[in-house]
């Protein structure tokens, strides 16, 4: 498995959180929307000209700023 930043993953790929590098405020928001080391996220797809990402974490759609999808790092599945 490999660690690599949310942002860097393509449409339809998944991971797995490994960790999550913000101050404490936008932690706290993050987790309450369930990026939490070691549940599975999906990208479903990126915004145009450097848009936000559209990610999936269970049943929970959210749409991410790059500028937080790149502290957020992820472990490949395969």
């Amino acid at each position: 498995m490999t660690t690599v930043n949310l942002e860097t993953l393509k449409a339809g790929e998944t991971a797995t959180i490994a960790a999550v590098h913000t101050d404490r405020a936008l932690s706290y928001r993050l987790a309450a929307l369930g990026f939490r080391i070691g549940k599975r996220i999906e990208v479903i797809r990126h915004g145009r000209f450097s848009g936000p990402l559209h990610v999936r974490i269970g049943a929970t759609d959210i749409m991410l700023r790059k500028k937080e999808a790149q502290k957020i790092e992820v472990q490949t599945l395969a």
